[in-house]
């Protein structure tokens, strides 16, 4: 069985009360419920995984390396900072999605940077919670074929 982590980064276990506008109503938890539910659908081993933390990110890129298949991550505010989670995917050698819920690209001119898009496989931003479901959908199609 394939497995996936999906990585959240700072300020998103505060998503459904967090600047709605942007983000949306729904929660993490409700978020992590729908992809697992897809992901047992699909017979794909899923791990959810999210800290407020740079290094705790880090570290569990490290942790996983020799056991998972893919990484789905939505960086938050590292996205725009962050060399040291870009130099950790690199290392691990995992293919990953980058994912938004907002289009960064329509927001305040800091956010069009991304340290980790040309490294990843894909990026899907402003497709709301919505992205998350685009993302693992393909992980999966992308683990079988492994």
């Amino acid at each position: 069985m394939h497995k996936i982590l999906i990585l959240n980064g700072p300020n998103l276990n505060m998503l459904g009360t967090r600047e709605v506008h942007h983000y949306g109503s729904q929660t993490l938890e409700e978020i992590n419920s729908k992809l697992n539910n897809i992901a047992i659908d699909n017979n794909c081993d899923i791990e959810f995984f999210q800290s407020n933390h740079e290094g705790d990110i880090i570290d569990k890129i490290h942790s996983v390396v020799k056991n998972v298949d893919f990484i789905l991550i939505n960086p938050a505010g590292y996205t725009h900072t962050s060399v040291a989670i870009r130099d950790a995917l690199i290392l691990s050698k995992i293919p990953f999605i980058e994912i938004h819920i907002s289009n960064i690209f329509t927001r305040e001119p800091f956010r069009h940077t991304s340290l980790l898009s040309d490294i990843a496989i894909s990026v899907i931003s402003g497709l709301g919670v919505y992205g998350y479901e685009c993302a693992l959908r393909y992980a999966i199609k992308y683990t079988h074929r492994l």
